[in-house]
């Protein structure tokens, strides 16, 4: 791993999937912490924060990690001649890939449930000469629809010619990019972490981290031990944890989210719900907590709500 001396996120471009790059400044900041360490008993916490918080130079300009995941994305898809990309999302993804279409005029079609639409919003840095927005397609589902159901009309929408699937946990440079945010924290910290925990919704993000990590073992310079993955979904819909805790590899909706629609409006969190995710399947969430010796937890909304104001405090 050499980091380069490219704008935000291409510092590790390298380990990125793409053969060039766009001028993007969001990146993780991996810092240690005082206040929530100590407020935790902890000598050794580091945080790598991936969102807008310019007192620390972190300008991720859409607040959201998925920051990380939409550049690579996009830039590689059009260096596979791609036209136009179709996904799925109900808030942080979208935000991302529209900016990023308007940095590049990058064609997006992005497809979200209507009570989600609120959380796509674009911010103000666009291409010089570039109306923006003018790259997007939205297209609202009407309401009783949620992510599952907008995963499905923009897989139906891919089919067309000329428009090409965001791919989800299927596509390299989304992981890649996301597993920039352990990089950066085993360059800031000079080794990986014991411990890595994150909040999840599909688990791609454990996955990158899970990957990431493989390579920084091969690398030699940051330790041998794969950080212990800690991932948390949201009660009430948590299905990856249900089915870790029966130790089981298969998700089975009648056990794990019954009334699944009803348990995601719910959710403090509910960009945090995925009725699909890539838990099963070779190389996903399940793999990545067995190879790590991994835990899944279940936050309640008024446990995640307290741990929001002990962050910000």
């Amino acid at each position: 791993l050499s980091p380069c001396d490219l704008p935000g996120m291409w510092r590790y471009y390298d380990w990125l999937p793409a053969r060039g790059y766009v001028d993007v400044h969001g990146k993780p900041i991996t810092y240690k912490s005082e206040g929530l360490a100590k407020e935790l008993g902890l000598k050794e916490l580091y945080i790598s924060f991936n969102g807008y918080w310019p007192e620390m130079d972190a300008r991720m300009d859409t607040c959201s990690f998925k920051e990380l995941e939409a550049p690579p994305t996009i830039v590689r898809a059009r260096e596979h001649g791609g036209r136009a990309m179709v996904l799925a999302s109900v808030g942080n993804t979208a935000r991302a890939f529209a900016y990023l279409s308007t940095l590049t005029g990058f064609p997006v079609v992005i497809v979200v449930p209507e009570k989600s639409a609120s959380n796509l919003w674009i911010p103000g840095r666009g291409t010089p000469g570039r109306e923006p927005g003018r790259s997007i397609k939205l297209i609202t589902m009407e309401e009783g629809n949620d992510y599952a159901d907008a995963i499905r009309l923009s897989e139906r929408i891919s089919g067309i010619e000329g428009m090409m699937p965001e791919g989800g946990a299927r596509n390299v440079a989304r992981r890649d990019g996301m597993g920039v945010t352990l990089l950066d924290a085993a360059v800031s910290m000079k080794s990986m972490p014991d411990d890595y925990f994150q909040a999840i919704g599909s688990g791609t993000g454990g996955i990158a981290a899970w990957e990431a990590s493989l390579r920084l073992r091969d690398d030699g310079r940051f330790g041998e031990r794969l950080p212990k993955l800690h991932l948390a979904q949201n009660l009430p819909f948590a299905p990856m944890y249900h089915a870790w805790r029966a130790k089981r590899r298969d998700i089975i909706p009648d056990l794990d989210m019954p009334n699944a629609k009803k348990q995601i409006e719910e959710m403090y969190t509910d960009i945090l719900s995925n009725r699909s995710p890539p838990y099963t399947i070779k190389g996903g969430v399940y793999d990545a907590l067995m190879d790590t010796e991994g835990e899944m937890y279940a936050v309640t909304n008024d446990e995640a709500k307290s741990a929001k104001k002990q962050f910000e405090a």
